[in-house]
């Protein structure tokens, strides 16, 4: 028997095309129906903002295909996996493969090799521009599909602490280096119980000889719940203690940032003292999770041997199915985990990933080498 992985180009590339070609093509099949059904569920809230056209729906299409796509890569993957190797077996080209010696290993490495460069562009693929269609993405829902504001870096619906006091900002945008927040609510609590409510519609950066000395609302509006008078100032200063990254960071997600973004805003918000749990297990993801694409030839390769004849290449290609989407749930079980703080970051992103790379190991060597 060949010891070598690819011992023969053409068959590494004739196996290696054929895997390619159907796993795309499932891909290319799954999004135009998914993305179809998206699209009749919400275009219905797209056309409700005014102004709101073809054009927008087109928008929102651009914007969703790439989470579709993103998402749904490593079930592509899992079926292309499928069809090629039911169809091999169909025709017997896997039996005149063993006949000629080469192995199970071998048979299955050329498409691991193709997933390996799917995982490739898959990480690619959701730097560039995954990360930036959720961000756009999320940006247009929160204010229900209607026109962006001009310049929007940085946050939406921040709580933030400040002592007894909370406060609200319904957003938090980023201008040449300083934070603005808009329609803020200052609830002012004394041992927890409610003394006034202060909105104001906008509130700004307050510096003092170079130091950062709170936040100025321009104009603001003061309900006294002792009294039930509402009364109007036109300036109110408060938030002494609350630096302005504290809103900006207040809705930091790993699916709208980059890997290095994201790992720059979870030694900032560490430094802050605020939980990163979470953020960590969705930095860890962005590395394991296009690395499923790897696995999915190796749990579906049960498919590809055993005699057709015998009647059990049916049960086969539902075993093979079986494992893929076992680790799926499995993947998504840890991360929620992850998420609940209740596995350790980097437990929740990998072991799914290793445990289901020993089963497919052990599967495929107790039943052919």
């Amino acid at each position: 028997m060949e010891l070598r992985f690819f011992p023969s180009r053409t068959l590494a590339l004739y196996l290696g095309k054929t895997f390619l070609w159907r796993s795309l093509a499932v891909l290319a099949a799954l999004v135009v129906i998914l993305q179809t059904l998206d699209l009749l569920g919400e275009s219905g809230d797209v056309l409700a903002a005014p102004g709101n056209g073809q054009a927008a729906l087109w928008h929102y299409v651009a914007l969703r295909l790439p989470q579709i796509v993103q998402r749904f890569l490593p079930f592509s993957v899992l079926l292309g996996t499928l069809i090629t190797f039911v169809t091999l077996n169909q025709n017997s080209e896997v039996i005149a493969m063993k006949a000629g010696g080469i192995s199970a290993h071998q048979i299955l490495a050329p498409l691991v090799l193709v997933s390996l460069g799917l995982a490739g562009l898959s990480f690619a693929f959701n730097e560039r521009i995954v990360t930036r269609a959720t961000a756009t993405l999320t940006a247009w829902q929160d204010v229900d599909y209607n026109p962006l504001p001009a310049a929007r870096h940085g946050s939406t619906d921040a709580w933030v602490r400040d002592g007894d006091d909370i406060i609200h900002a319904a957003t938090a945008t980023t201008d040449r280096g300083r934070v603005s927040l808009g329609r803020v609510t200052l609830y002012d609590r004394d041992g927890g119980t409610l003394k006034r409510i202060v909105v104001a519609p906008t509130a700004r950066e307050h510096w003092e000889a170079g130091r950062f000395a709170g936040w100025t609302a321009p104009a603001a509006r003061m309900f006294n719940v002792a009294s039930g008078g509402v009364t109007s100032v036109a300036r109110f200063d408060f938030g002494a203690g609350v630096r302005p990254d504290q809103f900006t960071l207040a809705d930091v997600s790993a699916d709208d940032r980059s890997l290095g973004v994201l790992g720059g805003q979870i030694d900032e918000l560490r430094a802050a003292g605020r939980p990163v749990g979470p953020l960590e297990t969705g930095w860890w993801h962005k590395l394991s999770g296009p690395l499923s694409a790897i696995l999915m030839p190796l749990l579906a390769g049960v498919a590809a041997f055993g005699l057709a004849r015998s009647g059990a290449l049916f049960l086969r290609a539902v075993i093979g199915m079986a494992l893929g989407f076992a680790y799926f749930v499995a993947d998504n079980f840890a991360v929620a985990m992850g998420n609940l703080g209740a596995y350790a970051p980097l437990l929740a992103a990998w072991a799914p990933f290793l445990l289901f790379l020993v089963i497919g190991e052990t599967v495929l060597i107790r039943t052919e080498e």
